[in-house]
Order: structure tokens, then C-alpha cells, then sequence
């Protein structure tokens, strides 16, 4: 008997939140696929986007929605993305039993970053608190790292999170040049002896891939070549890592050479200079972090900030993403990455679509994510102001797949404890 009662309240509790309905009012709505609503109403049903309209011109009874948000004077954006991130499989960066992300081995297709995705971390909420509410778990290490999988931050475990589960294998091309020191002591580049031998070993995995990926009776399966499969099948894509002038045109001709249906550059920093070869060949960037300094020494100052405008101007797809040191907990400043660009050529909406739109449709998950449209995931926020500049990206309201989601991390909770602390002893 208790037991039916529970199933009873289960099934009373599920109907109720089937039938909650969201109506967001006033704001400046950030479509995503570069329109704008200076008055935006949004309508949410059972986790979907059912209303987008002029709330200047649309009527609507407030009695059909069971929860209406005023945002008049606010501003109302898709979820932000974080592409090729660690968020969620590391926690602490000291810590090697906190970080789940580069297993041994050099080829590992096989390795799945879906399953260690840690739903539980600490440093997911205080991204969310900046609008960034999708990742791409990704994997590191070796030459194929393996294969990352695209989550939301708002789920019990990995099996909730998950929004394209293994969308594609990470391949890091090897570099043409080696050294150069660092920022403190800068040094000389030399020329990596041994590029050719290493594209060799990657051109041979493939073929035998390719190989495998072809024969249908395989009495003995392996693993690796399994993981590969998919890849030349076009159900799963891959990502290229590379920086270099010399190794993206060479991984141009590799993907011409193996027919690869879904590549996809990493890094890119000198793919500005083939634009014209990017877009004819259709193959999209996910562009380095612009908050860097200058690879080469002839470089302009700025090249880093305006990369974004310049792949625009050259008609390449292409979305921004925040890998390099730290980058788990700076994912939180994918949204001020895309105001460095627009600062630097990029017009508002696009810097807005680099970090939602743009970056879902590279993902593969664009028919549900990335823009404010009807028939899409509820999955985006209320800023206060300008989610793109730090003093007025002020997040006060967020949904996840038409979920409401806390705010407040364990960052905020100190602040509002020594605020209330050196206010009461009138230090503030």
C-alpha cells in the first residue's frame, strides 16, 4: 500500500510540472541567430519554447501561465556553450585524483569522457552563474584522446546530463615547430624533426581504421577501430587540434585524402590566413581563447582579440572556445571572450551566436540548443545587463530544459557570509 501511495504522488508530481507554464515578459531578447527583440516575451511548456514574440504586440492572458517573470529593463539570452572544456572531469588542478580527463595510451578512441563527467563538481555551479549552462566534456593526452560527449549543468548524474552522447573524437595533430620558451623567457622556435614520422603513424591508424570500418563479419573486435567507426560513417565527428599554418593545411588535405564527413578545427590560430580553404571545404573552427598573447613574434599585438572577426569576414563557420591553463574554472569567462571579440570587429549578435549558436550547430545539437526559437529546449537566462561586459553580466534568473536552477555557489555564499560579517561589525 505505501508503495502505491508513493507511485500515486510520483505520478501527481509529474503531471504538475508537465503542466507548469513559464511566461518571461519585457527584456531585450537575445535571439541567438542574430535577431533581437527590444520587448521579448517567451512562453516555456514541459521544458520547450512554445511563445517568442513582440510583448508590444502580442496579447496574452495572465491566467494561462502559472509563473510569469517580469524582465522589463533586463536582458535575456540562450545559454551560453563551453566547447572542448575539462569542466566537469577535473576539480582541483593540483590534484592528479581530481583529474579524470587524459588516460594512458596515445590512440584511444575508445575512451569515453561521458561516463567520469562529475554532475557533483563544484566549479559547474560557479560557471552557471555566468549563463554558461552546456559543456563539451572533452578529453586530453595522447594523439587521439578520445571522445568527448556534450552535457547540460543541471543534472543528478551523467545518464540526466547528457545531450549528444560521444559526438566526436579528439586528434591532436602534431606541431611543426617546438619550443619557444614562454612569456617570462621567451625563446627561439626550431623545427620538429620528427613531423613526418609522426603524421605517418596517424595516416597509418586511419587507414587501418577505415580498414576495419569497412569489413563487416570481424570475429576478434577492437576496440579502438570500433570507436572509429562512426567517425567514417558520419555519425560522429572529428576534432582536429592544431594551431600552425603547415599542420592545418596538411590535416586539409588528410580529410580530403580519408573522406572524413564532420571535421572539425581546434585551435586554429593561423586559420585566418586560409579562410577561403576553410569555407570551400565547409570545415568549421572552434577558435583558440582570445584572451592570449601573440603565438609568433611578427604577429600584430591584437591578432588574438580580432581572430573571431577575421574568420567572419572570411565566411568561416566558427564558435569560440576557452582551452589552455585553468580552463575548467575560467570557463565561466566564455562570455566575456565573446565581448573581447565583439570589441574587436564582431558585431553584438555574432559575438553572442559565437558562444551559443554558432557553437550548438558545431556540436551537432542546434535543433535543440543555442538560439530562443520555438520548438527548442528551454535552456537559457536573465542577465541584468549585458552579458558580454563583467560589471553587468548579473544573472538572476536561469532554466535549464525548462528547469529553474540555483544561482549561488559556494564563491557567492562566502562573499554574502563576510558581507554580513564586516557589515555587522560597520567595517562596510
Amino acid at each position: 500500500m505505501r508503495n502505491r501511495y508513493l507511485l500515486f504522488l510520483l505520478v501527481i508530481a509529474n503531471i504538475a510540472w508537465a503542466q507548469d507554464k513559464i511566461l518571461i515578459v519585457g527584456g531585450k531578447l537575445h535571439v541567438g541567430d542574430g535577431n533581437v527583440l527590444e520587448n521579448g516575451l517567451v512562453g516555456v511548456q514541459n521544458g520547450k519554447i512554445t511563445l517568442v514574440k513582440n510583448a508590444l504586440t502580442y496579447s496574452y492572458n495572465n491566467s494561462e501561465w502559472d509563473t510569469i517573470i517580469t524582465a522589463t529593463g533586463k536582458e535575456i539570452y540562450p545559454g551560453f556553450v563551453a566547447p572542448n572544456t575539462t569542466l566537469g572531469l577535473t576539480e582541483i588542478d593540483a590534484v592528479r585524483a581530481t583529474r579524470d580527463f587524459d588516460d594512458v595510451g596515445i590512440f584511444n578512441p575508445h575512451v569515453r569522457s561521458l561516463i567520469a563527467f562529475n554532475t557533483e563538481s563544484k566549479v559547474i555551479s560557479t560557471v552557471r552563474t555566468n549563463g554558461v549552462l552546456i559543456g563539451q566534456a572533452t578529453p586530453r593526452g595522447g594523439r587521439i584522446s578520445g571522445t568527448s560527449s556534450v552535457m547540460h549543468f543541471n543534472g543528478w548524474n551523467w545518464e540526466d546530463a547528457v545531450i549528444r552522447e560521444d559526438d566526436g573524437i579528439h586528434l591532436n595533430w602534431p606541431a611543426t615547430l617546438s619550443g619557444g620558451g614562454w612569456w617570462a623567457e621567451p625563446g627561439s622556435k626550431k623545427k620538429n624533426g620528427k613531423y613526418q614520422e609522426q603524421v605517418k603513424e596517424i595516416e597509418d591508424f586511419f587507414e587501418a581504421s577505415k580498414a576495419y570500418a569497412e569489413e563487416k563479419n570481424i570475429a576478434n573486435p577492437d576496440l579502438r577501430f570500433k570507436a572509429m567507426k562512426a567517425c567514417f560513417e558520419g555519425n560522429r565527428r572529428v576534432y582536429f587540434h592544431a594551431d600552425e599554418l603547415k599542420a592545418l593545411t596538411d590535416i586539409l588535405e588528410f580529410i580530403a585524402h580519408f573522406e572524413i564527413p564532420y571535421p572539425v578545427i581546434v585551435g586554429g590560430y593561423d586559420s585566418y590566413l586560409i579562410t577561403k580553404q576553410l569555407k570551400d571545404a565547409n570545415i568549421p573552427v572552434m577558435l583558440k581563447r582570445p584572451h592570449t598573447l601573440p603565438v609568433n613574434e611578427d604577429d600584430d599585438i591584437d591578432l588574438p582579440f580580432k581572430l573571431a572577426y577575421l574568420l567572419k569576414e572570411g565566411g568561416v563557420h566558427f564558435c569560440i572556445q576557452n582551452a589552455g591553463e585553468m580552463e575548467a574554472m575560467n570557463a565561466r569567462n566564455i562570455p566575456f571572450l565573446a565581448g573581447t571579440a565583439h570589441a574587436y570587429g564582431l558585431s553584438e549578435e555574432d559575438a553572442i551566436s559565437a558562444v551559443s549558436l554558432w557553437a550548438c550547430e558545431i556540436l551537432g545539437i542546434a535543433n535543440d540548443y543555442g538560439s530562443i526559437e520555438i520548438g527548442k529546449s528551454a535552456t537559457l537566462f536573465i542577465s541584468e545587463g549585458n552579458a558580454l561586459e563583467m560589471k553587468t553580466n548579473q544573472v538572476s534568473t536561469a532554466l535549464v530544459q525548462g528547469n529553474f536552477i540555483p544561482l549561488s555557489n559556494s564563491q557567492s555564499l562566502l562573499y554574502e557570509k563576510y558581507k554580513a560579517k564586516y557589515k555587522k561589525e560597520g567595517k562596510l
